[in-house]
């Protein structure tokens, strides 16, 4: 398993961390794997619930191209690629 180290956390962060471990019955080790795999998790559900579509509009979006510089090809007949 891999180790993780985190550098210059708030002290009121550490508290509040240690805080939530005891009340769960966890050390604050346990309690932040706990924190970071469901908020993983949760990301990873997230986008699998996007449509493809809106995944690659925010692609190209990403990657300089607005929303006007990709045609729509919405109820047209698919063609087949012509190379020359």
């Amino acid at each position: 398993m891999a180790q993780l180290i985190v550098r210059n956390i708030e002290d009121e962060v550490k508290d509040r961390l240690a805080e939530r471990a005891r009340l769960h019955g966890h050390s604050m080790e346990q309690e932040v794997r706990t924190i970071l795999r469901n908020a993983v998790n949760a990301d990873h559900r997230a986008l699998n619930e996007i449509d493809m579509g809106t995944r690659l509009s925010a692609f190209f979006a990403r990657h300089g191209f607005d929303d006007h510089e990709i045609e729509e090809l919405k109820d047209e007949q698919a063609r087949p690629a012509v190379f020359d």
